[in-house]
């Protein structure tokens, strides 16, 4: 199994491909490349095998092909999990309350 590396935009984490500059989904422009696992940055033409410090989206050497690769854990970056439901009901009802508070005043 011969592993390519995967590119992602930094800001909308969508996948990109490997020779864009600019992301076509958000329209951000990509000055390097960062690993995602050791956050080394440099030019496209480094990760072409994947991470040249750590070796993320290498192709797995012999040892690793029996093991399961877990994703790394990647640190600083907006979460693309969508809100809980119950977080948009908690702010409705406080803005309803907050709106009543003030307008029973302001009718006094």
């Amino acid at each position: 199994m011969n592993k390519k590396p995967r590119f992602f935009c930094d800001y909308c984490q969508n996948e990109v491909g490997s020779e864009v500059k600019s992301c076509p989904y958000c329209g951000r422009l990509f000055a390097s490349v960062r690993c995602p696992s050791c956050g080394y940055s440099g030019h496209d033409r480094m990760f072409q095998g994947g991470c040249p410090m750590c070796g993320y989206s290498a192709p797995p050497s012999p040892k690793q092909k029996n093991q399961k690769m877990k994703p790394p854990k990647v640190k600083g970056h907006y979460t693309t999990e969508p809100i809980p439901f119950w977080t948009y009901v908690v702010t409705f009802i406080a803005l309803i309350t907050v709106i009543a508070f003030f307008s029973y005043f302001i009718t006094r």
